[in-house]
Parts: C-alpha cells; sequence; structure tokens
C-alpha cells in the first residue's frame, strides 16, 4: 500500500488541513458564488442600461437639437449639429418672453411650497404627537383629500375667482397647489412626528421649554427627510401643470412656462429649435432639484438601517 503525502509530491502542507480540507474547500466556493452571482447579473445589468437609454432618448433629441437652427430639424431631426449655436436659447430667454414665464413659475412653485409647508408642519405636529378627539376625523378627512381630485371641481372653482378677483392671479395658483398638495404632506409629516421618542418631548417640557420651542426647536429639525419629502412630491406637480394655468390665467405676462412654452408655435408654423430649447429651460431647474433633495430623502430615510 502507498501513501502519498504532499511532501512526497513537492507540495507543502498548509497547517490545519491539506488540499482537500473542509476549509479550504468553503474558501475556494465563496469566490467562486459571488463570480456566479455577478456572472447572472450581467443580463440585468444590460437591461436596466437599455431601459434607461430607452427613456433618456426622447431628452437626448430634445437636447440635441436645441443647438440646431429649425431648417436643419425639418431636413434632418435625428441630424447631429454641426456647431454648439446658442442663438435659440437666447431668442427664448429674451425675445419670446420666457425669461418672465420662467420667473412666474418660480414664483408659484416657491410660494405653494412654502405655504403647503407652513399649513402642514403645525397640522402634522398635532395630529402626530397630540390625543383629542377629532384627531381620527381629521386624519381621514386628510386622507379623503388624496382621494378627490381638484379638477372636478374647477367650474366651481372658477366662478369663486371670478368673485374674489384671482383670476389671472399668480397669488390664486399659488392656494390651488397649495391645497392640492396639502393632504399628502400632512399625513407624511404626521407619521415621522409619531415616530418621534416620547423621552425628548417629556425632556424638553421638564426643562421648561413651551409647546412652541418644542414643535419649532426640537421636534421640527427631526423631521428634515420628510419636508424634504414633501418639496420633492410637490415642487413637480406646481412646476410642471398645465392645465390650472390654462384655465385661471389670462394674460401673457402671468402665464407659467407650461402654458407659455405654447406660444412658441402656431396653427401654421413653429421653430422647433426655440421651442426645444425653451423645454429644457424649463427641465433643468427641476432635475437639478430632484438630484440635490433625493440624497437627502433617501439619506433620512435609511438612516436607521444597520444600527
Amino acid at each position: 500500500m502507498v501513501v502519498t503525502t504532499s511532501a512526497a509530491l513537492g507540495v507543502p502542507a498548509e497547517a490545519g488541513g491539506g488540499p482537500l480540507s473542509p476549509g479550504s474547500g468553503r474558501a475556494d466556493a465563496r469566490p467562486r458564488r459571488r463570480a456566479g452571482v455577478r456572472q447572472a447579473n450581467v443580463p440585468v445589468y444590460v437591461a436596466l442600461i437599455i431601459g434607461a437609454l430607452a427613456s433618456l432618448s426622447p431628452i437626448l433629441i430634445v437636447l440635441v437639437n436645441s443647438f440646431r437652427p429649425n431648417s436643419e430639424i425639418v431636413r434632418d431631426p435625428l441630424g447631429v449639429p454641426a456647431t454648439l449655436d446658442f442663438s435659440n436659447y437666447v431668442n427664448a430667454w429674451f425675445s419670446a418672453s420666457l425669461g418672465t414665464y420662467f420667473l412666474n413659475s418660480v414664483i408659484v412653485t416657491a410660494g405653494a411650497l412654502a405655504l403647503c409647508l407652513v399649513l402642514a408642519l403645525p397640522v402634522g405636529y398635532a395630529i402626530g404627537r397630540w390625543t383629542f378627539a377629532a384627531r381620527t376625523f381629521l386624519g381621514v378627512l386628510f386622507l379623503a383629500g388624496l382621494m378627490v381630485p381638484l379638477r372636478i371641481g374647477v367650474v366651481p372653482l372658477a366662478r369663486l375667482y371670478e368673485r374674489l378677483g384671482l383670476n389671472d392671479s399668480l397669488f390664486g395658483l399659488i392656494l390651488i397647489y397649495a391645497a392640492i398638495g396639502l393632504p399628502m404632506a400632512v399625513l407624511i409629516l404626521s407619521a415621522f412626528y409619531a415616530q418621534l421618542p416620547d423621552s425628548l418631548e417629556d425632556a424638553a417640557l421638564v426643562d421648561g421649554a413651551g409647546h412652541g420651542i418644542l414643535f419649532l426647536r426640537i421636534m421640527t429639525p427631526l423631521v428634515r427627510p420628510a419636508i424634504a419629502a414633501v418639496l420633492v412630491l410637490n415642487v413637480g406637480p406646481a412646476w410642471n401643470d398645465f392645465f390650472m394655468p390654462l384655465i385661471f390665467l389670462r394674460s401673457f405676462d402671468s402665464y407659467t412656462i407650461p402654458v407659455g412654452i405654447t406660444t412658441f408655435f402656431t396653427e401654421h408654423s413653429a421653430d422647433r429649435g426655440l421651442l426645444f430649447a425653451g423645454i429644457i429651460i424649463a427641465i433643468l431647474p427641476v432635475a437639478i432639484f430632484f438630484s440635490l433633495a433625493m440624497k437627502h430623502v433617501v439619506r433620512g430615510l435609511t438612516a436607521g438601517i444597520g444600527k
């Protein structure tokens, strides 16, 4: 009987087991499993990349054509500009009054978000932290506000605005968008306020802090992820909405961007380069805002994971 050892084969023996030891087998299998998992994910990554490119392709076409004159776009819609021509952006901003429409959209969106937060923060705090008789009723009332679209009441709302003199007014739009975003904002904020520990509230009250200081300086800074989520969910509908400005705005000077861009083309003619430049200008602020705000939302929502 011949016994073959690692020393006889010229292979140094490892401490704690030979080549077929259980530990070495597990060590060799682990990288193979990881490599197998990575190889299995390759089709998924390829499919996701293709889907992302397909989603971005309309925006890329608009971006490329915004640097081309209208004659080139008509002749070859999918062509590439020979040189970067920024005249479409200059003409859209100054000659086509896009700067005025842009400022109106900023005023309406910022005003609606500010008013929505001013109203939603104390209501969400009261529903989330206090116990009173109408608490459940208020929660159900704001929940019902998500189920009823405001557009079905646009006719009586237009008549009310006519009596109050709010037609063709940016302040009237601010009230509408604040009312649209208020139910969701209250529900999100109340859920975050309810999750805060009672020990913070008890310690602040023992130290002599009033309910106002407790709300503004202690509790509200802790729900910044919820505030960011409210902003992210409401900035898009207020900035991109076309229906409400079309109904309630009458003069060109009060148009927001979605309605103002429609003045770039008529029934029989259209400057496509000017239109594409206006679309890019309208998209850019929202894209920047989402890229900055979503980072804070995700960071806040995942802060407690792994602790």
